[in-house]
């Protein structure tokens, strides 16, 4: 057996919980992991974590706490340990050190470790220091400023590089099932990192879609997954070009209350882009900071990732492609976004005879642009003092809905 398939399936079979033979895939664990400089001791990370002490604690997950940590050498880490009481977070937790295992990319995060002691489960990843987007993203504080429109954009390509590795370039094809901003994590030097793949799911060789029973946020899930657990890769260019729009707007999608008539950010993003009205969407914050050819570009792509035909959607290459290009309006067609929860028409025309898609990236495409026009920083205050005044009368977004459980 090849060494790296071996040093998995040892990996897994110490994770095989309440098996007689725990005591002696702990020993194997250790051997094979540090062989990969992968093992810790639980002593070490006893210590690092001052026993896991409650003013380490970085947060919880279904799988159980997470703790800051110092290693002796000067190292900062994130430690995972997994809850004994939770059943969902074995799953999680599992699936997690599996798909990780020979996952290396700068916009994903880092797995350095794991360790098993007794009924002890733990991971240990690189610690990122600006812990998660959606903490700055979606807080009405000071901090929010730090998020200006270069830090966004380079944001939204990372997480694009990010899961253009994961679908095409990691050592299977992984569907990461949660793309949202609060599991996106940004170092000291503000590089997104992608996280949590405790519901990932590798994708089989050859196959265009699965079916799989849903998990995932609400707000973020593709409909067709939804509605027929059909999941692709087209499902996280859903849940990404809902995070496109969320950057820009710095709203969340799945408690966006500013118009009554739109049933999500989504929907409210694409019904002002319809109206060559897409500036107003602009989050306040970056009147100050964005560019106008850069944020026009970005909203099409957020919408095109989120149409209701998967078919429609561009690949995560194809989105690399076009953020690495000089800003400009899309030739691809844009219709009415997909809304989770709704089935959408599969077309009889090829994706780009779209009647109604095609009227709309000729009007509102060019009509957005002359709103934005070249003097983006000065126009945009009427937008922004108006957005300013809708969005004080919210309070502070939630969510409220949270993921759906992982069973398969």
């Amino acid at each position: 057996m090849p060494k790296s398939k071996s040093f998995m399936h040892n990996l897994l079979k110490t994770f095989k919980f309440g098996s007689s033979k725990e005591g002696q895939g702990e020993e194997d664990l250790g051997r094979i992991a540090a062989q990969e400089q992968k093992h810790f001791s639980f002593e070490a990370l006893v210590a690092a974590t001052k026993n896991f002490h409650p003013t380490h604690k970085l947060g919880e997950g279904g799988f159980g706490p997470v703790y800051k940590g110092k290693l002796e050498d000067g190292r900062d880490i994130a430690v995972k340990k997994l809850s004994h009481s939770s059943n969902q977070g074995k799953k999680e937790f599992t699936n997690e050190a599996k798909l990780l295992a020979r996952v290396q990319h700068k916009n994903v995060v880092n797995l350095l470790g794991y360790c098993a002691h007794g009924s002890e489960k733990l991971l240990v990843y690189e610690y990122v220091r600006n812990e998660s987007l959606d903490k700055l993203l979606f807080k009405s504080n000071s901090n929010k400023e730090l998020l200006d429109w270069k830090r966004r954009f380079d944001i939204i390509g990372g997480i694009a590089r990010g899961l253009l590795y994961l679908h095409e370039d990691s050592h299977s094809c992984i569907i990461h099932r949660d793309i949202k901003a609060s599991n996106i994590l940004l170092d000291d030097k503000w590089v997104p990192k992608i996280a949590d793949f405790g519901m990932a799911r590798l994708f089989p060789e050859g196959e265009t879609h699965v079916n799989t029973r849903v998990a995932g946020t609400n707000g973020y899930m593709a409909p067709e997954y939804v509605m027929h657990g059909s999941l692709s890769k087209a499902a996280d260019v859903f849940s990404f070009g809902v995070l496109v729009l969320e950057l820009i707007t710095g709203h969340r999608n799945n408690s966006f209350h500013l118009d009554v008539d739109a049933q999500n950010m989504i929907d409210w993003a694409y019904k002002m882009y319809k109206k060559g009205k897409s500036l107003e969407i602009v989050d306040s914050a970056l009147a100050s900071s964005a560019s106008a050819d850069q944020v026009a570009m970005c909203i099409q792509i957020g919408l095109l990732c989120t149409q209701g035909d998967p078919r429609n959607r561009p690949t995560m290459n194809r989105v690399v492609v076009l953020l690495s290009k000089k800003p400009g309006s899309l030739d691809e067609p844009i219709a009415r976004p997909g809304i989770p929860g709704t089935r959408y028409r599969r077309s009889r025309r090829p994706p780009g005879l779209s009647s109604s898609a095609g009227t709309t990236t000729g009007t509102s495409g060019d009509t957005m642009m002359r709103s934005f026009g070249s003097g983006f920083n000065t126009s945009s205050a009427t937008a922004s003092t108006a957005t300013t005044s809708t969005m004080s009368t919210l309070a502070s977004p939630s969510d409220p809905h949270g993921k759906r459980p992982m069973q398969s």
